[in-house]
């Protein structure tokens, strides 16, 4: 499942920043209802791990 920028963070856990072309970009602790912060370039989405 795919979260982007601005989304409400379904449920606690670490989520990876998964760049435009499928790369890791870097990882982060999401607690449920936090809004997930703007990435460093467009096209970038969170997915949890």
């Amino acid at each position: 499942m795919q979260m982007h920028s601005g989304d409400n963070c379904p449920k606690s856990g670490t989520y990876k920043v998964v760049g435009p072309n499928g790369e890791d970009m870097g990882k982060l602790y999401m607690n449920e209802g936090e809004t997930f912060p703007p990435t460093q370039q467009s096209g970038c989405y969170y997915e949890q791990v």
